[in-house]
């Protein structure tokens, strides 16, 4: 015998009332087991996504889906827990260096990723275009790694986490819900609040290449993470930032494995050290660790023996020559000027068209697809000079590539206003 009827459940969401606290840790369990049927959570979800929740039934729905698996608990380590998750974007690459060089400073840091799904990219399917490379860790591994090992763990959520998200994401992608900030934001943080860790800091991407392309959108969800964060005592803390370009200057798996090694060299692209800096003082600044120079453990070698350390952890040859694509095609300016945009968005399509993202999870991507980028807007021009180098293991792949950039590339006569990256500040 069940609590409550499911039609009546979703009546009451479809006539704009609230959902009381043991309607939604009913709806939740029992979808889980398989009691509501997905046609029935589809309707209720419609209903959400048009009518809405206060933010006491999205911290409710939060906490039933963290209730629908296991929980993390890292209070037995010596060392703080920061993490960091990002709402994703093109050239995002920020985890790989940010992870060691918060580790070097004693903090762990417990980074559960994903895969790149359309044309974000994954840090799961970046970290494994190094040879040997395992995405895969039990629980006993990650609190080793934390305690005893070099501080850092990048790898796959385990199956036990949150399995009511896992079951209710698949069902939002295909029943146009996605687009849905209390959906959005509770799938977001039942992860990152089941995964144990002591404080969070997020990521939310605006522009192009968001999945949030108007800052007043990406406000809100910052906003209603933030206070999940609080309701949960997860101390959580959000930046905007600016996705309407792509980060560094490459896009694609193990382009930004190398790029990353650049930064934790002390070296790398001003956009990509100078968020990874942000994000670091703020995820140190949550446990405790006020005085510290971020900077000096990029320059001084002190983060990437972190890095190697922790590829190494997990299988990766940390000094494998990483894949690049067999076949490559070089986009040149048209015309002189300045480059006035590149646009996050055409760039990201084009190298999941190239093979380095996937259209559909089961999908296969390439390691060494993906694109460089030499020129970022601000840059002058001259007709003929290299703008992009595509790579790609199919030559076929090339002209549907170059398609997405179409409109992409603009040159002009001036300089466009100078970009921020941290836009906005949520805590």
């Amino acid at each position: 015998m069940e609590l409550f009827d499911v039609v009546d459940v979703i009546r009451v969401k479809r006539d704009g009332h609230a959902l009381t606290k043991p309607q939604i840790d009913w709806v939740i369990d029992a979808y889980t087991r398989g009691a509501v049927k997905d046609e029935q959570m589809a309707a209720l979800a419609m209903a959400i996504f048009l009518r809405g929740m206060n933010r006491e039934e999205i911290s409710q729905w939060t906490s039933a889906m963290i209730a629908s698996g296991e929980r993390m608990d890292f209070a037995s380590l010596a060392r703080p827990t920061a993490d960091k998750h990002s709402t994703g974007g093109v050239g995002d690459k920020i985890t790989l260096p940010l992870a060691p060089l918060v580790a070097v400073f004693d903090v762990a840091v417990p980074q559960l990723s994903g895969r790149g799904l359309g044309h974000t990219g994954g840090t799961l399917d970046k970290l494994e275009s190094i040879p040997g490379w395992r995405a895969s860790m039990s629980n006993e591994e990650i609190y080793s790694q934390l305690g005893e090992g070099c501080g850092a763990v990048i790898c796959a959520a385990g199956a036990g986490l949150a399995p009511a998200d896992k079951k209710l994401y698949a069902l939002r992608d295909i029943t146009s819900t996605v687009d849905c900030i209390p959906l959005i934001a509770s799938s977001i943080m039942s992860k990152k609040i089941a995964e144990g860790t002591g404080s969070l800091v997020l990521d939310v991407k605006v522009g192009s290449g968001a999945f949030m392309k108007d800052i007043d959108q990406a406000r809100e969800l910052a906003r209603t993470m933030v206070d999940l964060g609080a309701d949960a005592d997860v101390k959580t803390f959000a930046y905007l930032t600016d996705m309407s370009t792509p980060l560094g200057l490459t896009v694609g798996n193990a382009l930004e494995v190398r790029e990353s090694v650049e930064v934790l060299a002390g070296g790398g692209p001003a956009d990509v050290v100078e968020l990874t800096c942000t994000l670091a003082r703020k995820m140190l600044e949550m446990s405790g660790k006020t005085d510290v120079d971020v900077e000096a453990a990029l320059k001084d070698g002190r983060a990437m023996d972190v890095w190697r350390e922790m590829i190494e952890a997990q299988g990766g040859e940390v000094d494998a020559e990483l894949p690049i694509g067999t076949e490559s095609h070089v986009v040149l300016a048209r015309e002189d000027g300045v480059l006035q945009t590149l646009d996050a968005l055409s760039v990201g399509v084009a190298s999941w068209r190239l093979g380095a993202g996937r259209a559909v999870k089961e999908d296969p991507v390439q390691a060494g697809a993906g694109i460089e980028i030499h020129a970022k807007p601000g840059d002058p021009v001259k007709k003929g000079q290299p703008l992009l180098t595509l790579h790609t293991d199919d030559e076929w792949r090339i002209p549907r590539a170059l398609e997405s950039l179409e409109g992409g590339i603009v040159i002009g006569d001036s300089a466009p206003d100078a970009a921020c990256v941290v836009l906005d500040e949520i805590g």
